[in-house]
C-alpha cells in the first residue's frame, strides 16, 4: 500500500478530488473553497481591533481553520513518510535553462540553490520571497480572493469577477515565469 502512495500519480486524480471538493462544500453548507480568506479569519480571531475589515462573525468560518490545519498536516506527513525515493524528473530543456542560472539540485521540493537561508538574506532572496510574497498577498486581497478561490470555486459558480481575476492571474504568471524570473535568476 505504501508503494502505491509513494509512487507518482496521474495529475487527473488530484483534479477530480479538488473538483469534487467544490460541490461537496456547497452541498454540505453553502461554503466556498479558498485559502487566502483564512488569513483574514485568523486576524479577526486573534487581533480583535477596531478595524471594520475584521469586524464580522469569523466563527461561522472556523471550518476553514480545520481545512488549513489538515492541509498543513497532510503536507507534513507526506514530506516525512511518503517521499518518492526516485530522482525528480525535469525536462532537459528546462534543466539546461536553469543550469545557466546555477540551479542544478532538484532533490527537494524546490531548488535548493534558490530557496535556502543564505539566499534568503540576499537581494535575490528579498526579491523572490519578500517582494513576491507581498505581491501575492496584495493581489489576492485586491482581487477579492486567491487563485484557488477564483479559479476553482468562482469559475465553477460562473462568476464573472472570478473569470477576470483568473485571466489576470494567468497573465501575471506567464509574465513572471517568462520575463521576471529569468531576469532575477541572473542577478
Amino acid at each position: 500500500m505504501l508503494d502505491i502512495l509513494k509512487s507518482p500519480w496521474h495529475w487527473s486524480v488530484a483534479g477530480v478530488l479538488v473538483g469534487l471538493t467544490v460541490p461537496a462544500l456547497l452541498l454540505l453548507g453553502n461554503k466556498h473553497f479558498g485559502i487566502s480568506a483564512n488569513l483574514r479569519h485568523a486576524c479577526a480571531a486573534c487581533m480583535p481591533a477596531n478595524i471594520p475589515f475584521f469586524k464580522y462573525d469569523w466563527r461561522k468560518e472556523r471550518w476553514n481553520f480545520f481545512f488549513i490545519a489538515g492541509t498543513v498536516l497532510g503536507a507534513f506527513l507526506v514530506a516525512q513518510f511518503l517521499q518518492n525515493p526516485n530522482e525528480v524528473k525535469v525536462h532537459p530543456e528546462l534543466a539546461a535553462s536553469l543550469a545557466e542560472a546555477g540551479i542544478t539540485d532538484y532533490s527537494q521540493l524546490v531548488p535548493t540553490q534558490l530557496f535556502n537561508f543564505s539566499t534568503l538574506f540576499s537581494l535575490k532572496g528579498v526579491l523572490f520571497l519578500v517582494l513576491g510574497g507581498f505581491m501575492v498577498g496584495f493581489g489576492s486581497r485586491y482581487a477579492g480572493g486567491c487563485t484557488s478561490g477564483h479559479a476553482i470555486s468562482g469559475l465553477s459558480n460562473l462568476q464573472w469577477p472570478s473569470l477576470v481575476a483568473t485571466i489576470f492571474f494567468m497573465v501575471g504568471g506567464f509574465i513572471s515565469a517568462n520575463l521576471l524570473v529569468p531576469f532575477l535568476l541572473h542577478l
